[in-house]
């Protein structure tokens, strides 16, 4: 695959050079700068539309504070000698945790997305679709999608007429948007433009197919970059073993000994036959067993409460736990013995007083365990996918469960449109399976199509991902999955629902967004009132 090349003048290579491990390739390191100008960089990544590059030049070059000395060749080989020493040759494995990398992975696929961010220990700063357009064309040309020989000119022709149908509707959305809610004597204009083009984009995103190319940050210690690299070698997907190779390159270049262990036979070589043969046998089974994929009506998006694994008694007894000083089946032999008033009592106080959800109770409430199984649109699932603390399995994306057009695209009059997308990548999807392209078919459908997956937590995160993702500013699709699982947890834990206390249950149409462009709004008019002081 041709990537789109930068160009960068003589000046702007000479203020990138220090500091990027290649101007030439999408996959590249950040080096030499302190670590609150690379988390600066990452942060402001998610809501720019260019690359982490053009990012330093526009808005970090002029200012950022000069490099700590790095090290020379004597004190670099010392510190390679070390570290050999005691990973490779005495094998622990958390010494691969002190050290870690920027490392941007720029036109990547939304395939690929989810294969990157699948690690828990590591972090991740994704482009969003919720604020940046996908109407302008790549600095080589044609629209910002994954290409591949195999994937035949078919491909590209009905990714073009997705993305032409996307740019021509934006417009019309936009106007509809600017009509139904116009703006209040109250809000900045500013501010409102910027909820009503979000709110644009939060609606057609589904037409976006999952080649849609992005720009991922990540930032990892070496033993979550080598857990990953693995990952993405024994993958099936060409995409994941071509940037699996590309960042391995670049790992090397500033943390070598970190992945030292990846190219040797026989340990990165044995660990990824491993993992190819550990997927070959499971999908032999889902073969043998009629597990494969079959045809379905459309499936309405749906969560379903599978499995609970605990009580609120046990909740209750293990959030005294750390305070008590008697084994835990005294603990709840005791709490067993409270009427219901004084467990609500109990459960109040090992909540506390929240004010504002990022308050969250202790590890006590660790002890219950949800299992959650969804169907949603594809859009929805990236943004629960990325909540790394809990377990989420996904099947592989298809057309079988349908997908569904937003009743405001239709207000907006580009519901037709919507539904010739839908149409256009589920016909690509089927001409690429019936070819055998079952890995690659994919790509070609849209993020409004449906996909099964399960999301299993305990309440601690639970009461973190509902409170968060059913909040006013979140997209409606996600904040439906939310308020589900909330609705649900309260059938069976009534105490767990009512302690997560910042949970929107409103379903009303509204500019999603408008709240927080308010708030960035002054935030930014008080911070040019500081400067000009």
């Amino acid at each position: 695959m041709r990537y789109p090349a930068e160009r960068f003048t003589p000046e702007e290579e000479a203020l990138l050079a220090p500091h990027f491990t290649n101007l030439d390739r999408p996959v590249f390191a950040l080096v030499n700068l302190p670590e609150t100008v690379k988390g600066a960089l990452f942060a402001r990544y998610s809501r720019y539309s260019g690359s982490v590059r053009r990012l330093y030049l526009d808005e970090f070059a002029a200012d950022a504070p000069a490099a700590g000395r790095p090290f020379d060749a004597e004190e670099g080989a010392r510190a390679a000698q070390l570290y050999e020493r005691v990973f490779v040759g005495y094998g622990d494995d958390s010494i691969a945790q002190v050290g870690g990398a920027h490392v941007a992975c720029e036109w990547v696929s939304n395939i690929l997305t989810k294969v990157l961010q699948r690690g828990r220990l590591a972090a991740y700063l994704e482009q969003s679709t919720r604020y940046i357009p996908y109407d302008k064309a790549l600095p080589g040309g044609g629209y910002r999608f994954y290409r591949d020989a195999e994937l035949g000119p078919e491909f590209v022709a009905a990714m073009d007429e997705l993305f032409v149908i996307y740019s021509r509707s934006l417009g019309r959305v936009e106007e509809w948007a600017a009509h139904r809610w116009p703006r209040g004597d109250d809000e900045p204009e500013a501010a409102w433009r910027r909820s009503i083009r979000a709110k644009a984009l939060d609606l057609l995103r589904g037409l976006l197919p999952a080649a849609t190319l992005s720009h991922v940050g990540i930032y990892a210690s070496g033993q979550a970059y080598e857990q990953l690299l693995l990952r993405l070698m024994a993958s099936p997907l060409p995409e994941a073993r071509e940037f699996g190779a590309m960042i391995l390159a670049e790992l090397q270049q500033v943390m070598p000994s970190f992945v030292s262990r990846i190219e040797r036979p026989d340990r990165g070589g044995e660990w990824v036959s491993y993992l190819q043969a550990r997927r070959g046998g499971t999908e032999r089974w889902v073969e043998r067993l009629g597990l494969g994929r079959r045809e379905e009506d459309d499936a309405a998006p749906a969560v379903e409460l599978l499995q609970v694994e605990g009580s609120e008694t046990d909740l209750l007894a293990a959030s005294l736990y750390e305070a008590a000083a008697v084994p835990e089946p005294e603990i709840r032999a005791r709490v067993e013995g409270l009427d219901e008033d004084e467990r609500g009592a109990v459960l109040a106080a090992v909540v506390g007083e929240r004010t504002n959800r990022r308050h969250r109770p202790g590890r006590g409430f660790e002890a219950l365990r949800y299992r959650f199984e969804i169907v949603s649109d594809y859009g929805a699932f990236r943004d629960l996918q990325r909540h790394r603390l809990l377990t989420v399995q996904w099947q592989r994306l298809g057309p079988d469960l349908g997908a569904g057009v937003p009743e405001e695209v239709r207000e907006a009059g580009v519901g037709g449109e919507f539904e010739r997308a839908l149409e256009i990548s589920r016909g690509e999807f089927e001409r690429l399976a019936a070819r055998g392209l079952d890995e690659l078919a994919p790509y070609a459908l849209s993020l409004a199509f449906r996909i099964r997956y399960v999301l299993d937590l305990n309440a601690r995160e639970a009461m973190h991902l509902i409170e968060l993702r059913s909040g006013r500013e979140g997209h409606p699709t996600y904040r439906a999955v939310a308020q589900a699982m909330h609705e649900q947890i309260a059938a069976v834990h009534p105490g767990v629902a009512a302690a997560m206390r910042f949970v929107d249950e409103s379903t009303e149409p509204r500019l999603e967004r408008m709240m927080s462009e308010i708030r960035t709004h002054r935030k930014r008019v008080a911070a040019e009132a500081r400067s000009g002081d």
